[in-house]
């Protein structure tokens, strides 16, 4: 059954909910939806209070290493840690609580070529069962008129050579416990999500893979789960009554997890 986990993304040092493909790392600021007043260590103590697993601390650029420590010293153990991941920090994070590290853009070189040889390094400093490898993917033209999707890298600015293919899933899962799927050209925007990607991602469902983007309503899950039989659990951000949103309350998504759509 499709599990609700649980997200905290850190952006200069504030739990906040933006609008993914506005981050640049020049020009203006990105599109906020929600600033927090609250800090990362209390989301995370109170995902700790509620048993929530599974879920993630993302750090968006410079200036949030001392928000996610705290978040990981709340809930240690209960967090996987991405942004800025590379092989010599990784430990440092497992080291500092996390129970895993996520890695998308490291793994890649500047022109966007895959690096075996940097995925091997990874997996022989932290092991396979404490690496997430986060595609975040976005939309292309596709010749043969199915939908198609590629893997971006530096906060989804640059599009890479690795398509989302059942070939590439395989090849990748050799080296990694769990996939988190970033929807990225939904995501932050509250408008539903990429259904065809998630149908894609829950067919293939070999290791456990969390879905993100565009979680407007209960009725999303429903459809999340309905797409990949199960076997996509789900994070909602913007959404959220946690976060700021209307759309979705925390205490509906507790409820699901527990087997009780309608408490």
């Amino acid at each position: 059954m499709t599990q609700f986990r649980p997200c905290i993304d850190l952006h200069d040092g504030a739990v906040k909910q933006i609008v993914g493909g506005t981050l640049r790392d020049s020009g203006s600021g990105p599109k906020e939806n929600f600033v927090s007043q609250q800090p990362a260590s209390w989301f995370a103590d109170r995902y700790r209070r509620d048993a929530l697993t599974g879920g993630h601390v993302i750090k968006l650029g410079a200036g949030n290493d001392q928000a996610a420590l705290e978040a990981l010293s709340a809930y240690p153990g209960g967090l996987q840690l991405g942004g800025g991941v590379n092989a010599e920090n990784a430990c440092d994070w497992i080291d500092a609580g996390a129970s895993h590290v996520i890695v998308t853009s490291w793994l890649f070189e500047a022109e966007g070529q895959f690096s075996w040889d940097r995925l091997r390094e990874l997996v022989a400093r932290v092991g396979k069962k404490r690496l997430v490898i986060d595609l975040s993917c976005r939309r292309v033209a596709s010749d043969g008129g199915e939908p198609a999707w590629r893997v971006a890298m530096n906060r989804w600015q640059t599009l890479t050579e690795v398509p989302v293919t059942v070939q590439w899933l395989d090849s990748l899962s050799e080296y990694a416990d769990e996939f988190l799927i970033h929807a990225a050209d939904v995501e932050g925007l509250c408008q539903g999500i990429d259904e065809e990607l998630a149908d894609r991602i829950g067919r293939w469902g070999k290791i456990p893979v969390t879905y993100a983007g565009g979680v407007s309503s209960m009725a999303d899950l429903v459809r999340i789960q309905d797409a990949s039989g199960g076997n996509l659990d789900v994070t909602v951000g913007s959404a959220l009554d946690l976060f700021g949103g209307e759309k979705i309350s925390y205490q509906e998504l507790l409820n699901w997890n527990r087997g009780d759509s309608n408490g």
